[in-house]
């Protein structure tokens, strides 16, 4: 006999805040669609209450995603959870998430509240939640820091309430496997009403052990969901990565006897459409998502792959989505193919304007970029030129000259709120003088804290794909621009960053 394995994706909302990984509506919209491909259980779309802009993706994706119950986030109080609701009203599968930290520490640091004044706000929120959805979940923050005791009063309290999913944060990433899992393990067994609830884990990764941790919460524990994201996205050293749970269990279906909706052959695709959206690039050796996951160097390794493939590979790259490259279109396919394409890809634009704004672009690169990749693809449509034709900052032109022994010159045209304009400069490299060239005119001030270059695909002609993080007055946001020449790349992301830093929708963070 075998139990299900729940999987929580929240990519969308605890990804989300990573610092610079703030996306927009139609990005989280694209990733959901991709995260349904995967067929998740549950799709965590944001924090609804936190911002117009959070409550518009949460209110899209409810509306788009008919198989994965899409949930949002809210904090126990009366105004995030009906906020929440509002958001949520046309999902066929809808969940809200409330919490609120039970620690020691947090109740009287952050919240200046006694721990009777935290229960009783718990039982309040979980009772006005189950009133507005039939599936309710209730964390209590910092929970692997609290009291035990006391957590118990306030989980059995939730579950009176209605709460149908109790899950056990490990907010700071402090845990241990063998601990927290026998954590899990005594609240089950020393809360009457435990059986009512399904138990979920959530761990962050600050020692390295979020995936750990979660599968011991699991096996140990008893938990029957995990919470995770893709390429374990999230503040500081991130979440429990779902590609790593999802293929722990499958490859190790022996030991956790435990069955999963998610189809693994959508993981890459997942993988990359996230990276290429946040900027966040994933390191080669990352588990099964990295570009070396599945290489192979040493000789020895090597012969024995070509005698018995199993010597020295635990799951197949195929498993996972991972092919060989090919040519998906050229200069001379046409829309309809490019429209097709796009849809296989997970991509959906919401006007004929975008389409065809985005097939002006591919025409454009495939000029000029024999090969055409999915990667490519995926790239272009992220590109701020294409699905965010409405910024403050539009990239149009540049030219630059550079020499051995003479400082570079750079001569950039952009558009400021669609008007046109020029800047000039020079520079320690025709990338910086691009960029001063940029800061001639808008004069923002921001600090660039981050500057990296990935290769979209493996050849000398590949795209490439440029992020820039900027920080100005405390806010951080990440710019992604993509282009066969590297400094055209940068100057895109740039502007991408300082239409960001431009736009004045408010992020509240939450924590869980």
């Amino acid at each position: 006999m075998t139990d299900k394995l729940i999987i929580f994706d929240t990519t969308l909302r605890d990804g989300e805040q990573s610092p610079g990984a703030s996306m927009t509506r139609d990005e989280k919209l694209r990733i959901a669609r991709q995260l349904e491909r995967l067929k998740v259980d549950v799709i965590e779309a944001g924090f609804a209450a936190s911002s117009n802009g959070d409550f518009d993706a949460v209110q899209a994706i409810a509306n788009a995603i008919k198989d994965s119950t899409i949930c949002s986030l809210a904090r126990a109080n009366d105004r995030d959870i009906s906020r929440a609701a509002e958001a949520l009203q046309g999902a066929r599968s809808a969940r809200i998430h409330t919490f609120i930290a039970t620690s020691a520490l947090h109740m009287e640091k952050k919240l200046r509240m006694t721990p009777e004044q935290v229960l009783e706000q718990a039982k309040l929120s979980v009772r006005f939640a189950r009133n507005l959805v039939a599936d309710v979940e209730f964390s209590p923050e910092d929970g692997y820091r609290s009291d035990i005791d006391y957590l118990c009063r306030v989980i059995e309290a939730v579950i009176k309430e209605g709460a149908t999913t109790i899950n056990v944060p490990d907010t700071v990433g402090y845990a241990v496997p063998e601990l927290y899992g026998n954590f899990i393990k005594t609240l089950r067994e020393r809360v009457p009403n435990s059986d009512k609830a399904i138990w979920s884990v959530h761990c962050h990764n600050d020692l390295g052990m979020a995936v750990a941790n979660s599968l011991a919460g699991v096996k140990i524990g008893g938990a029957r969901q995990v919470e995770c994201t893709i390429n374990g996205l999230g503040e500081r050293a991130g979440n429990c990565a779902l590609e790593e749970i999802v293929m722990a269990v499958k490859t190790r279906r022996d030991y956790f006897n435990l069955d999963m909706n998610v189809d693994a052959l959508q993981i890459l695709a997942a993988s990359r459409m996230v990276s290429q959206t946040t900027g966040f690039v994933v390191q080669p050796n990352k588990a099964v998502v990295g570009a070396n996951a599945f290489a192979h160097a040493s000789g020895i390794h090597q012969d024995g792959m070509l005698k018995a493939r199993e010597t020295y590979e635990i799951m197949r790259a195929e498993d996972v989505g991972w092919t060989a490259s090919k040519m998906v279109l050229g200069k001379l396919s046409g829309r309809n193919a490019f429209k097709q394409r796009l849809l296989d890809l997970g991509v959906q634009m919401e006007s004929e304007t975008d389409i065809n704004n985005a097939f002006a672009k591919f025409k454009d690169l495939a000029d000029r970029k024999s090969e055409i990749f999915d990667e490519d693809i995926l790239a272009l449509v992220s590109d701020a030129s294409v699905l965010q034709m409405h910024e403050q900052y539009g990239f149009v032109a540049l030219s630059q000259h550079s020499e051995t022994g003479e400082r570079p010159q750079a001569r950039v045209t952009f558009t400021v709120d669609g008007q046109e304009v020029k800047g000039s400069s020079d520079g320690n490299g025709p990338v910086d003088a691009s960029l001063k060239a940029i800061e001639t005119h808008v004069k923002s001030g921001a600090e660039m804290v981050l500057y990296s270059v990935n290769a979209i695909s493996g050849s000398t002609e590949s795209q490439g794909e440029v992020t820039v993080r900027l920080q100005s007055s405390g806010r951080i946001v990440n710019g992604v621009g993509s282009d066969p020449d590297i400094v055209v790349a940068s100057a895109k992301a740039y502007l991408s960053a300082l239409s960001k830093l431009h736009s004045k929708a408010d992020r509240v963070p939450a924590q869980g």
